[in-house]
């Protein structure tokens, strides 16, 4: 039966479906004939798996139902089915996406009960509770959170509340309690001052007899109280380390940076980008490996590897520098330095006017 089923169709349309030519190239599968003798007859089925296009597929079809011999006994073949394998699987996908997404929506769908408290605990404040024996006015989560924020009075703790912000506890005078100073030992504390001449006194204060970690002012002339969220988060993402407020600040004269003298090939592509808006990425022998808009350089260099220098008309940002850092990128150059980018241990980082 094989025989005759490349035999008896063999060269009947070339060797563009010759089924000898497209099992070789993977277009016909395994062909499978399961045969059933009774009474001197045979009769079975011929299963022949394929990736052709319908066209082809029908041709191939018709070519096999042609066979009219096997061996020296004559024969008739004539066409079952064409079943599209594709479109069977990707009927009991859908079926089974209708199936997963029936039983997400009905486990995650909050109910009407659910939906009313969600928002009616959104708009409810809180009440200001009352810690230690001295009973210092806080918020409902200063226990159970490792990190808290000190702040002046219940003014402040009611503001802060406001914005989400539970974890509060306040000093309520210029002395700072025992309460406070235990609570500063046991938990990472922030302290959210005012920034008038109070704030001042009591930073003075928490700094000689607390364990506080970080400290966070309100903008000059302002207090806590009466910020909005935005500000009040601003204030405390711009918290600094309390031995940082504690180095005496002396102004140092200032000096004019040496300038560094750079192999000729990067002084010679900072030439060519002054006024440009765009950067240059080169490997370790210095050669261009791409120039590109300054828009693009952050997205270039997660996805570059072997860039050992980057020049660029613009401005080094922290993120430029900490995915440097990652990168292993040796030196970044450019005309400015933004004032919040860390030193760098492991990215030289230069601007144009200290290149020789």
């Amino acid at each position: 039966m094989i025989g005759a089923v490349f035999g008896q169709t063999e060269g009947l349309f070339g060797p563009e479906l010759d089924l000898r030519e497209l099992q070789k190239s993977g277009r016909i599968g395994r062909i499978e004939i399961d045969l059933h003798s009774k009474q001197d007859k045979t009769t079975g089925t011929i299963t022949i798996p394929t990736s052709l296009d319908r066209v082809s597929t029908a041709l191939i079809a018709s070519s096999i139902e042609s066979i009219n011999r096997v061996g020296p006994c004559a024969s008739k073949v004539t066409l079952e089915k064409i079943e599209d394998v594709r479109e069977a699987r990707r009927k009991i996908i859908i079926d089974r996406a209708k199936e997963i997404l029936h039983k997400w929506t009905i486990e995650t769908m909050p109910s009407v009960d659910e939906v009313f408290k969600e928002v009616s605990d959104t708009l409810r404040i809180g009440k200001v509770e009352k810690y230690g024996p001295e009973e210092l006015p806080a918020g409902p989560e200063l226990m159970s959170a490792k990190e808290i924020i000190v702040v002046e009075g219940r003014a402040d703790i009611i503001n802060l509340m406001r914005c989400g912000l539970l974890n509060t506890v306040a000093l309520e005078g210029a002395k700072v309690p025992e309460d406070i100073k235990k609570l500063c030992k046991e938990k990472e504390a922030t302290a959210l001052l005012d920034g008038d001449r109070g704030g001042d006194l009591i930073l003075k204060e928490l700094q000689q007899v607390t364990d506080v970690k970080f400290i966070a002012r309100a903008p000059r002339g302002k207090e806590v109280e009466e910020l909005n969220c935005k500000e009040i988060f601003a204030a405390i993402e711009a918290k600094v380390p309390l031995f940082e407020q504690q180095q005496p600040q002396v102004r140092q004269p200032r000096r004019e940076k040496q300038k560094v003298e750079l192999p000729k090939e990067i002084a010679d592509v900072i030439k060519g980008l002054d006024g440009t808006l765009e950067a240059v990425l080169m490997n370790d022998k210095l050669e261009t490996l791409e120039r590109l808009p300054v828009s693009q350089l952050a997205e270039k260099l997660q996805q570059t590897e072997g860039v050992d220098t980057v020049v660029f008309d613009g401005i080094i940002t922290q993120r430029i520098v900490d995915i440097a850092t990652e990168k292993n990128i040796k030196r970044i150059i450019a005309p400015r330095l933004s004032d919040a980018v860390k030193p760098s241990l492991t990215v030289q980082l230069m601007t144009f006017p200290e290149a020789a």
